[in-house]
């Protein structure tokens, strides 16, 4: 019999208090060992939790008791396993980002239609339907008639409204629109966008297409094709029933189908017919590897962490300052740390080694010599390069983002996995490792390439720096406003290069990437992550890292 209850629930109220909600309302879901994730905002709560049924029942109790949240709605679903690791509670400004000030959902949203109306509202030909979904979601079913916008993210929306709106638009005139997404959180705030911006007339489906694929059968039904969820299933069409579109690129996320599986420009982990050539060379060899310790992770019976991040232990580092700064007695059991081996200079091992400095995770620390390789690293990983995390339990960590999303995922202080859009995040990580890497190598070793032009390398790698320049320009940090793990993934490279020339990478017009890096530089994290370490010898007296007292702080 299922015995984990999942619920999925949104609302918009006004919730001026949703800050002195978020600690008791954590406390009440670690209390009765519910796990998920729930968004608070001035607009509202939306979330997912799951546990027994108890304990998720006692939570959406303690979320309805809040009077501006007495009409919570939520959608229940049994399984026989936990789908998520952790409990979070977090405060954001939207509960689903739009990015546009003034925008009410609770007081302007449209005009609901049950699934059961909705095929006579769009089969009328003065209704313009719209899928305000993203174009990933879209591709691979939709309504007939829908318009399309092909957005990649919610908050490209209101500037796709905007252009429609003009003379010879799609929405000139602001005729009645039917609106539609998946659960029906985003084409209630779309609607409101519009009742906004002065639309008088404008629908939305309740419920969702997942509510109108349960409730409308096939037969009499205006959907085409699969519709895209944010789960393991990837899709589902008539009756919830599992889609044809089974499986995620894990290169560019797009649901793939039978076809796309066949076809001779698949290859897993790496590419797919929808991002065949968008990707360089380097960057497709990068994404190979990580496939391959994939492989090798399954095939030793282990969690490849780069793919799913395991469950925050119990006995793991604490929040507590003092306790964070111990280091552990000599007598303490040395089986029971990971192991690290690191090059004090390699920005992948930096990347690695921030990360777990701003954990607070202690580790036996081996600084190696890279010309004269100990034995025990190559028997951990005989690729040989680092850094390289051995676990307690034997399972060895290759990747230096798999090191920092382990390291994080136990504790993470600063919030970097939770900044950032994840696809921006993941995207602009893989440029920097891929066209950014390669281009900073070429110019540390320029003899090495006697076939490129003068000055080539040097201009590859300044257009990809504009481009941080370019975001700073818009953001405080890489991805938004807050740093995020691709702030701290990319800070080591770019100090690389900077360190070939600092009178040319002072001349540079680049005055806010100067600063991100100097802030950085300055900080008193970075400090501890660069403490000098002599080289690991076996035998010798066990070094930890971080390396003494300091607590772990952004910079």
């Amino acid at each position: 019999m299922s015995q984990i209850l999942t619920a999925a629930l949104y609302h918009f109220a006004k919730l001026p208090d949703c800050d002195a909600l978020r600690g008791p309302l954590q406390a009440e879901c670690d209390r009765h060992g519910v796990r998920g994730l729930l968004l608070l905002a001035p607009e509202g709560v939306n979330g997912t939790i799951a546990g027994k049924a108890e304990g998720v029942r006692a939570v959406l109790a303690m979320l309805r008791a809040q009077p501006p949240l007495a009409a919570l709605r939520h959608k229940e679903a049994w399984g026989d396993r936990m789908p998520f690791y952790r409990m979070r509670v977090r405060v954001k400004r939207e509960i689903v980002t739009l990015g546009v000030p003034g925008v009410d959902a609770a007081r302007d949203a449209g005009t609901y239609v049950k699934p059961g109306d909705w095929n006579a509202l769009i089969d009328d030909p003065e209704v313009v339907v719209i899928d305000v979904r993203n174009g990933y979601e879209s591709a691979i079913g939709s309504f007939a008639r829908a318009v399309r916008p092909e957005t990649r993210s919610f908050t490209e929306f209101p500037a796709w409204v905007e252009a429609q709106t003009a003379p010879g638009g799609l929405l000139a005139g602001k005729p009645r629109v039917a609106m539609f997404c998946t659960g029906g959180i985003r084409c209630e705030k779309s609607t409101a966008l519009l009742r906004m911006q002065g639309f008088g007339e404008v629908y939305h489906l309740e419920g969702g297409i997942l509510q109108y694929l349960e409730d409308v059968p096939a037969e009499g039904s205006r959907w085409e094709g699969d519709c895209f969820v944010f789960d393991e299933r990837v899709s589902v069409s008539h009756g919830l029933v599992p889609g044809t579109h089974r499986h995620l690129c894990r290169s560019c996320r797009m649901p793939l189908g039978p076809q796309d599986l066949a076809s001779p420009d698949y290859l897993p982990g790496v590419r797919c017919p929808h991002c065949r050539g968008t990707r360089p060379a380097e960057e497709e060899r990068a994404l190979a590897e990580r496939e391959r310790q994939m492989a090798l992770a399954r095939q030793r019976g282990t969690e490849h962490l780069g793919a799913r991040l395991p469950a925050p232990s119990r006995a793991g580092p604490v929040a507590d300052s003092a306790a964070r700064d111990h280091a552990p007695e000599p007598g303490e059991a040395e089986a029971s740390l990971p192991v690290l081996y690191s090059f004090r200079r390699c920005p992948y091992a930096i990347r690695a080694r921030m990360a777990i400095a701003a954990s607070g995770l202690r580790c036996e620390w081996r600084e190696v010599v890279l010309r004269d390789k100990p034995a025990a690293l190559l028997a951990a990983s005989p690729k040989g390069t680092v850094p390289v995390l051995v676990l307690p339990g034997g399972q060895v960590l290759e990747q230096s983002l798999d090191i920092m999303r382990w390291a994080l995922a136990q504790r993470d202080p600063e919030g970097w996995l939770q900044a950032g859009e994840p696809d921006e995040v993941e995207a602009l990580i893989a440029s920097c490792d891929g066209t950014f890497k390669q281009a900073l190598d070429r110019c540390k070793y320029p003899e090495r390439h006697p076939e490129l032009p003068p000055g080539a390398a040097q201009s590859q790698a300044r257009a990809w720096l504009v481009g941080l320049e370019d975001r700073l320009a818009r953001s405080a940090y890489l991805c938004g406003s807050r740093a995020a793990l691709s702030d701290v993934a990319l800070m080591p490279f770019v100090r690389q290069y900077a360190g070939i020339d600092r009178t040319d990478w002072d001349a540079r017009p680049w005055p806010r990437l100067q600063a991100w890096l100097a802030a950085w530089e300055s900080g008193a994290l970075f400090e501890q992550v660069m403490h000098k370490a002599p080289a690991w010898r076996d035998g010798q007296a066990v070094q930890y890292f971080p390396p003494g007292p300091c607590p772990a702080e952004r910079s």
